[in-house]
């Protein structure tokens, strides 16, 4: 003879397994009935199976820095980066962008924040989580937007 959990435990079973062979179903059925969904994708139709060519990147000339959309954005790179090394090592930003060159490049200098560590220490050389230039900051284009919105500027920066 069954215990109660055991008989309670058959019946769920049993209901899980009926209920879940009649999804398929019901999902087939309002597949058919709706109307077909256009999907767009950045393949452009391209079959996941095969590689699609890749397009490249339009940066603008130099050009001057243009506004930011909200306060603690970080600033839009006003120039190509295109073969711009950032590594370990080396970090091709800091030859204009540094304190010592920047006056003499005429470049933006790097601001004091990228000195100083999560816990506020400030640091003789870039803090190594901001070292990587292009993990915040992006060359600015005027490109049109991927997808559709409504995005305002902030009200403090229109």
């Amino acid at each position: 003879m069954r215990t109660h959990a055991q008989r309670l435990f058959l019946h769920l079973t049993l209901a899980v397994c009926a209920f879940g062979a009649a999804l398929p179903a019901a999902a087939q059925k309002a597949a058919n009935e709706s109307a077909p969904v256009k999907l767009e994708s950045l393949r452009d139709g391209t079959p996941i199976t095969e590689t699609k060519p890749i397009n490249p990147a339009r940066q603008e000339r130099d050009s001057g820095p243009l506004d930011r959309d909200f306060v603690q954005q970080p600033p839009l790179i006003p120039h190509t980066i295109n073969g711009y090394q950032i590594t370990k090592n080396f970090n091709k930003c800091m030859d204009c962008h540094s304190f010592q060159r920047a006056k003499s490049s005429g470049a933006t200098r790097v601001s004091v924040t990228h000195f100083r560590t999560r816990e506020g220490q400030e640091l003789d050389n870039i803090s190594p989580r901001r070292y990587f230039c292009t993990q915040c900051h992006v060359p600015q284009t005027d490109a049109k937007p991927l997808m559709g919105n409504t995005f305002q500027r902030a009200r403090g920066m229109q």
